[in-house]
């Protein structure tokens, strides 16, 4: 079975952060590891608290990891400390770790920066020029750029001065009213458009982590680039449209809604008169 790790934080609620990613990493068939940059308290309707792990400590459950289970694909997530974003860099470097996706999360949907201009500037130094992939969306990559992005011209222009300035692919994903579902994919001097099926469903809590996990998932298991991005989009359309409502705010995606098997059964009358059968099996001998 193939392996994938994420390093992440950890999301109380389980619909994004470290619990989104290993829904999303079973789902796509491998075998998922965590090591936590730090503990939330949050849920569908906003963060409350954030606990950032020391960078040892991290650095000591990245070790753990790469000496017993070595992992195929590592996917990184929201880290908010330069010092974790130097010792996850160092880390990787060390065990040579292959197929890194890099999900910059750094500006919030409400266009609100999520961590500070020195750690942007330290991912810029040491962890974003490690990556196979980027997946920045739109304010993102115009972070990245420094370009403002109101069109496709414009998103095929960003994406290539990020590919070149750190000699990867990008991702750079729509929505934000622009270029909605459809994503774009540059690498090596050339791009290609990947579209998808706008889905009226308001819960969208972690669909950046969600996507991200969903193409190291499928690296790890042998699938090129372009075919893992592809794999992914169709994840994450299913995982919308299976329409889950939780919570008060913008609620999870449904990671396992293509699961299917006997433990997947909710206790209905099928389960029941099963049930009722086997006891009168094992109650026929009774006197």
């Amino acid at each position: 079975m193939r392996t994938a790790l994420t390093i992440a934080g950890s999301d109380s609620s389980g619909g994004a952060g470290i619990q989104a990613d290993i829904k999303t990493m079973i789902s796509n068939g491998v075998y998922a590891m965590s090591a936590i940059t730090a503990l939330t308290a949050q849920n569908t309707t906003g963060v409350t608290g954030i606990m950032e792990v020391s960078p040892e400590f991290l650095g000591e459950q990245i070790d753990n990891i790469f000496t017993d289970i070595r992992p195929d694909a590592v996917k990184i997530g929201m880290v908010s400390s330069g010092n974790l974003i130097v010792e996850i860099a160092k880390k990787l470097k060390e065990y040579d770790a292959k197929n890194i996706v890099v999900d910059p999360v750094m500006v919030a949907t409400s266009g609100a920066k999520l961590i500070s201009d020195d750690a942007i500037a330290t991912l810029k130094e040491y962890l974003l020029p490690m990556a196979t992939v980027l997946t920045p969306n739109i304010p993102e990559a115009e972070v990245l750029s420094g370009m403002s992005i109101k069109s496709e011209e414009d998103m095929i222009a960003a994406a290539r001065v990020i590919s070149e300035k750190y000699h990867c692919a990008v991702l750079c994903k729509g929505g934000h009213q622009l270029n909605d579902a459809n994503d774009l994919l540059y690498r090596d001097g050339s791009f290609r458009w990947f579209h998808g099926k706008r889905i009226d469903n308001p819960n969208t809590h972690g669909t950046g982590c969600t996507l991200s996990s969903a193409i190291a998932s499928n690296l790890a298991k042998g699938f090129d680039l372009d075919a893992s991005v592809e794999r992914a989009k169709r994840y994450i359309s299913g995982a919308l449209a299976a329409m889950l409502d939780l919570g008060k705010g913008s609620g999870p995606m449904n990671h396992g809604f293509a699961i299917v098997g006997e433990f997947m059964k909710e206790y209905g009358q099928e389960a029941f008169a099963q049930d009722s059968e086997e006891n009168a099996s094992e109650n026929s001998g009774e006197v």
